[in-house]
Order: C-alpha cells, then sequence, then structure tokens
C-alpha cells in the first residue's frame, strides 16, 4: 500500500477490562499461578491455616480459605481495583521504597487480573467488622453486600473463582491436561508450605484430599518434618544441616548426603526472604558443591532458604516474582558453595540409610525347603567334590576328629577369610571391627548394633582421592607451559566471560590472555591433565560462566583426572587384606570426609542392624 494512503496510527487508551486482560496474561498464565498469587495474599495477611480446594485442575473451579485479618466491605471493593495494596506504604518523604519488600506480594494486580478473566466471590470479615461478599464477572463487580462468613477462623478471607479464562477462551487452547494442570498446582501449594512450616496447609482435588500438613513448630527442627513430609522420609533421614553466614547473607537449611540422589533436578528448592524462586544460579551452585562426590547425570535434594536485607535483593524483575536478582550474586554464591562443602565435610562417612533398605529390600528368604533337602549331596557352585549323603540306618555317630577327610578343590570355589579379633579390640568404632574378607572384595565388619560391608576398592579410592585433594591445596596447581600457544576464535561476550575470571582459572593451572577483540589466548595448562584439548576446554569453560556464572567444566576435569588416577592407585579388588590392614582401612574411613560414597556417589559401605538381619531371618 502507498505511503500516501496507509491510515495514520493514532495512539489510544485501553479500556480497563482491556488493560486487566493483558495483565491476567503475565500475571495468570495457568490456575497454579492463580493459586500462587492467592495463597501469597493469605500468608501476607498473617494466616496460620491454608485450605485449598481445585476442580478440573482448577479450571473450573479454585477455592482458598485461611485465617488471616480479612478484610471490610469497603477493603473488598478497593482490593478489586490495579495495583491497590496494603503492603506498600510511602515514606515520610511520600516516596514508596520498592527496594525494602518484606512480604510476598506487593503489585496489587492479582485479584483484579484474575477477577478480569472468571467469575469470582470473595467474601471476608475483619475484626470488629461484619462480613460482607463481592461478585466480579469477567470485571463486572456486583456489591459489596452483607454475607454469612463460615470461614477458617473468626476473622479470615474465601475466595472463590469459577470458570477460569472463560473471558479469554483463546487462553483455554492452551492449557495442558487436567492432571498437568493438578499437579502444577500442588508443586506450587508445596513450595509456599516449604517456605512455611509454621501454617498448616491443605490441598483437595475433585473432592479428594491431595495432602494436608499440620503447623510445625520453629525451628530446625519443624522445618526438617515440614520438608521430611514434602520430600519424603529419606530426605529427612538423610539429611545435613546447613546454617551459615557472610557478608549479611544467611543461609540455611538441609542438603542430602550425596549417596541420596536423584535422575533430576526437581528435589532442589531454593528459597529467598521466604519466596520460592527459581534460579538457574541454583542448578550451578548445587552442581560445583557436589561435583567431587556424584556423576554428572545425577542430582543430590536440597533445600536451601536464603536470608538478605531486602535491600540487597531485587524481587521485582518478574510478573509472577518467581525469579530474584542478587546486588552481589558472587557473595550469596560463595556462601552457597562454602556452606554446602562445609556440611558434607561433617557429615564424614556417612552414607544413606536408602542404600541398607535397598540391600535389605533385595535380600529375600530362600523358599521353604524339606528337611532332608538340606542333607542332599549337591556339588558346589565352583566344581569340586562333596560328601555323598550316608543312608541312615549305615550311619555311625563319629566324632568330628575321626571324620575321613575329603579332598576339595578351592580353586574355583569363593573365597572367605575369618579374622581373630581379640577382645580388646572391640571398641565402639562407627565401622566397628574386621571380622572377615568375602571374595577378596568385601571386608565385613562387626558394629555394637550390626553389621558393616564394605568395598575394599571403592572406600581405598575415595581416601587417595581425598589425599590428592589435600596435597594440591598445600603445593597447589603445577602448570605446563604450551611451546605454541593455542588461540582459542569465539565471541566478544564469550571471551569477555573468560577473561573476567582469568585469575581464578589461574589459581587451577590455566593461563589465558585476551588476543584481540573475541579470541583468548591459552598459554599454559595444568601438568596434571598432560596433553588436552585446551581449545574445547576453553569453550566449554564459556558455556559454564554463560549458564552457572561458574566455571565447571574445568573442575569437572580436575575431578576426572583425579579420579582415574585414584582409581589406579587404590587396592585393586581381589587382593587379600589382613586384619590389620582391614582395620586400618576402616579407621582410615572414620577419619576421613565423604568416605562413605565413592568419586561418582556410589556407597562404599552398607551397614546393616541387628534388628534388620533378625527380621530376615524370622526373629521379630
Amino acid at each position: 500500500m502507498p505511503d500516501s494512503v496507509r491510515p495514520k496510527p493514532h495512539i489510544r487508551r485501553l479500556p480497563p477490562d482491556v488493560v486487566n486482560r493483558i495483565a491476567a496474561g503475565e500475571v495468570v498464565e495457568r490456575p497454579a499461578a492463580a493459586v500462587k498469587e492467592l495463597v501469597e495474599n493469605a500468608l501476607d495477611a498473617g494466616a496460620t491455616r491454608v485450605a485449598i480446594a481445585i476442580e478440573e485442575g482448577g479450571l473450573k473451579r479454585i477455592t482458598i480459605e485461611d485465617d488471616g485479618c480479612g478484610m471490610s466491605a469497603a477493603d473488598l471493593l478497593v482490593a478489586l481495583e490495579r495495583h491497590a495494596t496494603s503492603k506498600l506504604a510511602p515514606g515520610a518523604d511520600g516516596r514508596v521504597d520498592l527496594l525494602n519488600i518484606h512480604t510476598m506480594g506487593f503489585r496489587g494486580e492479582a485479584l483484579p487480573s484474575i477477577a478480569s478473566v472468571s467469575r469470582m466471590t470473595l467474601t471476608s470479615r475483619a475484626a470488629g467488622e461484619d462480613a460482607a461478599d463481592v461478585f466480579v464477572d469477567a470485571g463486572r463487580i456486583e456489591g459489596p453486600r452483607p454475607a454469612a462468613f463460615t470461614g477458617r477462623g473468626e476473622t479470615g478471607t474465601r475466595i472463590e473463582v469459577r470458570d477460569l479464562f472463560h473471558a479469554t477462551p483463546a487462553r483455554l487452547k492452551f492449557m495442558k491436561g487436567e492432571r498437568s494442570e493438578t499437579m502444577a498446582v500442588s508443586d506450587v501449594v508445596k513450595r509456599l508450605a516449604m517456605a512455611n512450616p509454621a501454617v498448616a496447609f491443605g490441598l483437595e482435588s475433585n473432592g479428594r484430599s491431595l495432602f494436608r500438613h499440620a503447623a510445625e513448630p520453629e525451628g530446625e527442627d519443624g522445618q526438617l518434618a515440614r520438608l521430611g513430609a514434602i520430600m519424603g522420609r529419606d530426605f529427612r533421614d538423610n539429611a545435613v544441616a546447613i546454617d551459615a553466614e557472610r557478608e549479611g547473607a544467611r543461609l540455611t537449611g538441609f542438603a542430602g548426603l550425596p549417596t541420596l540422589n536423584r535422575g533430576n533436578a526437581q528435589m532442589q528448592f531454593m528459597f529467598v526472604n521466604g519466596r520460592p524462586v527459581k534460579d538457574r544460579m541454583l542448578n550451578g551452585v548445587i552442581r560445583a558443591a557436589y561435583q567431587d562426590f556424584l556423576a554428572r547425570d545425577r542430582h543430590p535434594m536440597a533445600a536451601l532458604f536464603v536470608d538478605l536485607d531486602p535491600e540487597y535483593v531485587d524481587v521485582n524483575v518478574h510478573p509472577a516474582k518467581t525469579e530474584v536478582r542478587f546486588r552481589d550474586a558472587g557473595n550469596v554464591r560463595g556462601l552457597m558453595i562454602g556452606a554446602l562443602r562445609h556440611s558434607l565435610a561433617a557429615a564424614g562417612h556417612r552414607a544413606s540409610t536408602t542404600v541398607a533398605g535397598f540391600a535389605l529390600g533385595r535380600a529375600k528368604p530362600e523358599a521353604p525347603m524339606p528337611t532332608g533337602a538340606l542333607f542332599q549331596s549337591r556339588p558346589p557352585s565352583g566344581g569340586g567334590y562333596a560328601v555323598p549323603m550316608q543312608r541312615a540306618e549305615t550311619y555311625e555317630r563319629r566324632d568330628f576328629a575321626e571324620a575321613p577327610s575329603v579332598p576339595y578343590d578351592y580353586s574355583d570355589a569363593p573365597t572367605a577369610r575369618v579374622e581373630t579379633v581379640q577382645d580388646a579390640l572391640q571398641a565402639d568404632f562407627p565401622l566397628g571391627v574386621a571380622r572377615a574378607q568375602l571374595h577378596e572384595t568385601y571386608i565385613v565388619s562387626q558394629t555394637a548394633d550390626g553389621i558393616v560391608i564394605v568395598d575394599q576398592h571403592a572406600a581405598h579410592e575415595r581416601l587417595v582421592y581425598e589425599d590428592m585433594k589435600r596435597q594440591m591445596g598445600a603445593g597447589g596447581v603445577k602448570r605446563q607451559a604450551l611451546l605454541i600457544p593455542d588461540v582459542v576464535e569465539m565471541t566478544e561476550d564469550e571471551a569477555w566471560r573468560v577473561l573476567e575470571r582469568a585469575d581464578e582459572l589461574a589459581e587451577m593451572g590455566l593461563e589465558i590472555e585476551a588476543f584481540g577483540a573475541g579470541a583468548v589466548c591459552v598459554r599454559a595448562t595444568p601438568a596434571l591433565f598432560g596433553e588436552m584439548d585446551a581449545i574445547g576446554l576453553i569453550r566449554d569453560l564459556a558455556d559454564d560462566f554463560a549458564e552457572y556464572d561458574a566455571g565447571l567444566a574445568l573442575k569437572e576435569r580436575f575431578e576426572e583426572v583425579m579420579g582415574n588416577m585414584a582409581c589406579r592407585g587404590s587396592v585393586r579388588a581381589g587382593r587379600r587384606l589382613t586384619g590389620e590392614e582391614m582395620n586400618a582401612l576402616l579407621r582410615q574411613m572414620e577419619a576421613t570426609p565423604h568416605s562413605g560414597q565413592c568419586n561418582h556417589g556410589r556407597p562404599t559401605y552398607v551397614e546393616l542392624k541387628l534388628a534388620d538381619v533378625e527380621r530376615l531371618f524370622g526373629r521379630r
């Protein structure tokens, strides 16, 4: 169309209902987002009990009841206006400080946005006020009017949202199935429940209770109880406590032992000033802290709580408030990695109880056999000779000393050695005292209340690896200069990210410098690596700095090389050990951090309690 006939555009003000529906598209993308906003309002109102009920994944109905402070009839109308909130107040100078936010919500967009795309009934009662309700149909308000209040307490609010997105039918086409939407709602409520253990939560779907969590007492025990109820009993039993502080930021929470791991990172949670957030830094932090203990495709379980002055964190960077930005992200990241490593080191040789549980689950009693079958002749599995069964009528009782000696071929038979341990040695050691060696691979020790089976190769490999780390930390990383420096071509942004960390990389033996725009020159590499692909390593580091803000590729390369060296230098399976050697290995494991798992997160020992063993044999 020629420019001469093209209509000239005019700037128009949008109607309020259209503005609200646009805002709803940002804030309320699915039922779970609506539930999140409304539950956060309940928490900001001081609720101690929150009950959520949904139908058809929340698209047909969402009901949220709380026992918070409630609202008067006049406040009900104001609450439905855009950008009306009780959580921000101007200071003495008349300005509102958006960097000093202590509440979950603050924008004042949730209620009007949800009401503009649904049919909402809002009922509330404040202290000293009569209950009132307001009905809103796609933005059209009816009320307020007197109402009967049957909430959770004398005060509180009940919000019912029906036919979500009925005013924007196009949005319904993008909704997932009922099951997916229900799972999303459940995930949102669980995260809020984890952040608020002192509040009771309940969730129902289509009349069926999905979960109920009673209020827990304040403190570490109450927090762990709530986390265990949501993340599982295994996490509660195998989590180490975290409590550290650095430059005004405090980190608390719990992290699972390395031997308690999963195939994905869905059981990793982060909370900032009580707000559940999703931050890609979390994945990099946990991966860096556990890189010595887990294979790259395994992920630990953790729930971390960061508390700091609200002025040092910006929560106003995402419409749904699921992301935050730290003023000093490096300080928070260093705090988290240091605290995680310290807590894991404090766990010592401890391994997850799920290892023993798995072993007991695999141990199944044999089917009952006829009594006579126990004495029938049967050749050993390794080949050899067995004494034939004598007929009962010709059997004569003899002393064992008079029994005829029968030749036996031990070459292929399973091996087991029994060590005689003096009573004086039977101290109360955590890993017990060595009693035997099986198949020249596994050490069996006796503890005060059970037995321990140790994989001698995996255990010694971990000990050698930890010793190599100590030596490297004391003596530094030796470098090997390249005769012909490698020049890595990349984008200017990638080169800048790598060169910014040149000092950090130099501490690990990688010497780099700028080589014009968009290029990095590698002059020296860690001597431990020998010949290596320096160009590929630099590119991997650039990706790590962009995604995780950490050079994981180089650290994981160190782990791989030292792990291989530790494997070659450790006690091999098939080596026969003396009793002194076995006990020395057990004592060294007790004194070495992280000795409960090998470099890939597999357990180095399994502990079976005497009660569990007795249960296997029907004694309990």
